[in-house]
């Protein structure tokens, strides 16, 4: 199985499962923290928290599917991707969409999918686009750790803006090979808009709603910026697959690679939270 090949699931969809299924069949993951745990859970579930789950693949029975959920389902989704990654033997992984709110009947909104594969984009056009999808990612966590400077996760916060930015380099370095004339990084990347995030929601929107919301929590908001990390492994998964040629094929894959440590980093102060 590949890193993405984890399903959602529904929690109707969930309910029927377990009708359907022995309790030997599978594995009911909770990844919140323990304090959540104990407010509340999924009956059945072991819990075993997104900031540990790393030491503890060699854990996740082969033999059995696993079923992972959260608060709302980005840290879930982030555990999908790190034990399929970790251990591509698993026999099924499913996340359950909407996490514990859902199964519990709070409403969830989505972000919707930013699709950057329409038409015949040339490479050239997509990999520009990538820049600017960083710079808008760049410029949401230049917001988030000035809202948050005083925090415990402010140099988690801090790091991923500088991250951003080095990956929007390394697009660059592969972008000036297929336009003529390029003009330096810094001059390319101070142009670009950088106005929607991976998931497709806008820059603007993302941090009036951040700024407007002052009751979030630690919690619900590195679960936000776990949601774009997972987002942007995501999209650019998908454009290595679509690269025939193996130079943008590598780049791609090998930001993907970093995206997941971009994970690993916000599930570890999650853990701190």
């Amino acid at each position: 199985m590949g890193a993405m090949d984890f399903e959602n699931v529904t929690p109707d969809q969930f309910r029927g499962y377990r009708q359907d299924h022995k309790e030997s069949e599978y594995q009911l993951i909770d990844v919140r923290q323990p304090e959540e745990y104990n407010a509340g859970h999924i009956p059945g579930s072991r819990l075993m928290p997104l900031d540990k789950l790393e030491n503890k693949l060699s854990e996740l029975p082969a033999s059995q599917d696993i079923v992972f959920y959260c608060h709302s389902g980005a840290r879930s989704q982030a555990a999908a991707i790190i034990s399929l990654d970790g251990n591509p033997n698993l026999q099924k992984v499913y996340n359950l969409a909407g996490g514990f709110m859902s199964w519990e009947g709070h409403s969830l909104k989505y972000f919707p999918r930013l699709d950057v594969f329409e038409g015949d984009t040339s490479l050239a056009d997509l990999m520009y686009r990538s820049m600017d999808l960083e710079k808008a990612a760049q410029q949401f966590y230049v917001a988030m750790y000035s809202q948050n400077a005083d925090k415990p996760y402010a140099d988690t916060i801090e790091q991923l803006s500088k991250a951003e930015e080095a990956h929007a380099r390394s697009i660059y370095t592969y972008w000036k090979r297929a336009v003529d004339a390029p003009e330096p990084f810094e001059a390319v990347y101070g142009s670009l808009d950088g106005g929607i995030l991976e998931g497709g929601e806008s820059l603007d929107a993302a941090i009036e709603r951040m700024q407007t919301t002052s009751e979030q929590s630690c919690v619900d908001l590195l679960e936000w910026a776990l949601s774009i990390e997972i987002q942007a492994y995501d999209l650019y998964r998908s454009m290595a697959d679509r690269e025939a040629e193996a130079e943008p094929r590598e780049v791609f894959l090998s930001i993907a690679q970093m995206e997941k440590k971009h994970m690993q980093m916000l599930a570890d102060a999650i853990g701190q939270c």
